[in-house]
Parts: structure tokens; C-alpha cells; sequence
């Protein structure tokens, strides 16, 4: 029952506007606008990037300007961003539009490390660690990438870092520009839910994510929003 309701609270989510938030101005809640970054040829090509410095591709560099765009009208106080270029220019971006700079970058964000599979194609990985591969398809919570991360390694990293973002700005509302796989560890954390839940979590590029921390407690008020890229479909 409750991997059900968490899947139609995530259909839910897709379907809200990100202006449905814009007037909400409650002073005693610090609100986290958490983002995936744009399409970069690595992501089009199935391959995987983890800490390899990809830059956007064309139509990342679109949907990154479509996601400033939808989200001008939200006053946003603080920027900060991954350091890998594929989050800090799409961070960059929505800061511009805003007339701002980004605050900090910080590695915490950084996307999962792959290790001996970065830069390598899924086909590739299917052919080559056939048992391991199938494994990180099905349940990637169980595996320790070679010569690289778990995903509760990321969880971990990330969480510290948002904790430390939400006690440095009380209050304030925050763009946090990161990866798929940062943000969906993160809303397991947030929603308490186990990593076991991963697979169920959709992060497109350049979606929007929203999550609000009053009084000690987390909710998701928006989740995996890309109604700012209709334009281009």
C-alpha cells in the first residue's frame, strides 16, 4: 500500500504548475527548490557521466532557459549549485533571471560516483558486468559501484549538505541545482522512505521539486515538474 500511494502522489505531482507555489509566503518555512540539470549528450546517448565534467548539450541549454523562465516569478533568496558544469550552468541561469549570482557551489551535490563506469554505455555495462549490471537495473540499493559509490554513500553526502543549507538560511527559499540520482536520494531521506523506493522516483532533466522544512519536519509539496518545458514538445 504505501509503494502505491507513492506512486500516485508522484503522478499527482506532475501534473501542478510551479506558479501554484509562487504566493506561498509563510516566513517560518525554509523551502528547498531542488533541480536536475538539462539534457547534456552523454544523457541522450545512455551513457553514464557521475563526476565526469559534461557540459549541456543544445537542447539542455533550451530546457535550462525554459526553466528560468518558469520560474522568474518565484523569488528565490539563494542559489547554489553542484560544481559539475551540466547543474552550475542550469543554476547559473535561473539565477540570471533573477538578477543574482550563485552563492556556493558544493561537491556534496555532485552527482553519484561510477567509478570504472563512467563514461561507459548501458548497452556496454549490460555486456561486460552482466550479474552486477542487471543488479544496479533492479536494486541499485544493493550495490557498491567498482571503484566507486553506493547510493546510500550519496544519501549520505547529500543530506549533510541540505541539512547544513536549511540551518544556514531559516526561512529563506533556496535553489539547489543537482543530478537525478542526488535528488532522488534526497526525497527518500526527506519522505523517509527507504532507497529500496528508488526506482519509483522519476527525475527528468530540468525538473522542478519543491520540499518545505518547518518546525523539524520535511514535506514534498512539488515533485519531478517539467510543465516549464512545454515549449519545446
Amino acid at each position: 500500500m504505501k509503494k502505491i500511494f507513492t506512486l500516485i502522489l508522484m503522478v499527482a505531482f506532475l501534473i501542478v504548475p510551479i506558479s501554484a507555489f509562487a504566493e506561498k509566503n509563510d516566513e517560518t518555512v525554509t523551502r528547498i527548490i531542488l533541480v536536475r540539470h538539462g539534457e547534456t549528450d552523454y544523457n541522450k546517448a545512455k551513457r553514464y557521466q557521475g563526476w565526469t565534467d559534461i557540459p549541456l548539450n543544445e537542447n539542455g541549454l533550451a530546457q535550462a532557459d525554459l526553466l528560468a523562465e518558469g520560474l522568474k516569478d518565484f523569488p528565490i533568496d539563494v542559489f547554489i549549485s553542484s560544481p559539475l558544469q551540466r547543474a552550475y550552468v542550469t543554476t547559473q541561469k535561473c539565477a540570471a533571471l533573477q538578477g543574482k549570482e550563485i552563492a556556493y557551489t558544493d561537491p556534496r551535490f555532485r552527482e553519484i560516483n561510477y567509478g570504472d563506469w563512467s563514461k561507459q554505455y548501458f548497452a556496454d555495462l549490460r555486456k561486460n558486468y552482466p550479474d552486477q549490471f542487471k543488479l544496479w537495473e533492479k536494486m541499485p540499493w544493493l550495490v557498491v559501484l567498482p571503484n566507486g559509490e553506493s547510493l546510500k554513500d550519496v544519501q549520505n553526502r547529500a543530506r549533510e549538505a541540505l541539512n547544513e543549507v536549511v540551518m544556514r538560511y531559516p526561512g529563506k527559499t533556496i535553489l539547489i541545482g543537482a543530478h537525478s540520482y542526488v535528488n532522488i536520494v534526497l526525497l527518500c531521506s526527506v519522505l523517509d522512505i527507504g532507497l529500496d523506493h528508488f526506482n519509483q522516483i522519476p527525475q527528468s532533466n530540468t525538473c522542478v521539486n519543491v520540499l518545505e522544512y518547518k518546525d523539524g519536519a520535511w514535506r514534498v509539496v512539488l515533485m519531478n515538474s517539467t510543465t516549464h518545458l512545454k515549449r519545446l514538445y
